[in-house]
C-alpha cells in the first residue's frame, strides 16, 4: 500500500507525501502499471523537489520502465536543466540509451533544448554517439530543427565540445549536406566552416 502512495505522490508532486511513504518504507523503486518507478514519474512531471527527496534516499536514476526510458534519459525529453542536476548527484549513465540508441543529449538536440544541452556537456557525455540510424547529436540537430537561433547554438556548442562535422548517418549524409538541403543557412554555414576552417 504505501508503494502506491509514493507512486502516486511522486507523480502529483506532493513532497510531504513522498516523504512520509519513504519514511513508513516505501520501495523505492515500486513499479506502476508501466514500468515506472517514483524517480521516473517525478522526472517526466519534472518534479524537482519530489526527485531531490528521491535520489537523498538513493533512488536510482537509471531504473527503466517497460519501455526502456529512466529518470535520466526523460530529462534529455523535458529539457529540466534543474532536474538533470538534481539526477546528476544519484550519478547516472550520462551515456545511456533509449530503445532507439539516443543518448539524453541527443534526445535534447532534437527537441532543441539549448540549456540542457549546454548542461549536460559539462558531463562529458559522448558528443558523438550515434543512434541506431547512425545519427550523432549534431545530426539530429540539424536532421529535427527548424534552423533557428536554438538550433543554431545547439550546433555551436556540440562543435565547440569536440562534434565532428564529418561524421555522416547511415546513409552517408553528413550534417551540413543535411543543412543546405533543410535551407539552414546560418547552420550550413556554420558546419562549412568547422569542416573546412580557414587559414
Amino acid at each position: 500500500m504505501r508503494d502506491e502512495e509514493l507512486l502516486t505522490a511522486a507523480a502529483s508532486g506532493d513532497p510531504v507525501a513522498v516523504r512520509e511513504a519513504v519514511t513508513e518504507g516505501a520501495d523505492l523503486e515500486a513499479r506502476d502499471a508501466r514500468g515506472r518507478t517514483p524517480l521516473l514519474l517525478a522526472a517526466a512531471a519534472d518534479h524537482v523537489e519530489v526527485a531531490q527527496l528521491l535520489v537523498s534516499a538513493r533512488a536510482d536514476p537509471g531504473a527503466a520502465d517497460l519501455q526502456g526510458d529512466t529518470p535520466w534519459l526523460v530529462s534529455g525529453v523535458t529539457g529540466s536543466v534543474a532536474m538533470l542536476r538534481v539526477l546528476l548527484r544519484a550519478g547516472p549513465d550520462v551515456n545511456s540509451t533509449d530503445r532507439n540508441g539516443a543518448t539524453a543529449l541527443i534526445t535534447a538536440c532534437e527537441r532543441g533544448h539549448t540549456g540542457y544541452v549546454r548542461a549536460v556537456l559539462e558531463t562529458g557525455a559522448d558528443v558523438d554517439h550515434t543512434d541506431h540510424l547512425g545519427r550523432t547529436a549534431l545530426l539530429k540537430a540539424v536532421i529535427a530543427g527548424d534552423g533557428s537561433e536554438g538550433y543554431q547554438e545547439i550546433v555551436r556548442l556540440l562543435l565547440a565540445a569536440g562534434a565532428d562535422p564529418r561524421r555522416t548517418d547511415r546513409d552517408g549524409v553528413s550534417a551540413f549536406e543535411h543543412a543546405v538541403a533543410k535551407g539552414h543557412l546560418e547552420i550550413a554555414t556554420v558546419l562549412r566552416d568547422a569542416t573546412h576552417p580557414r587559414l
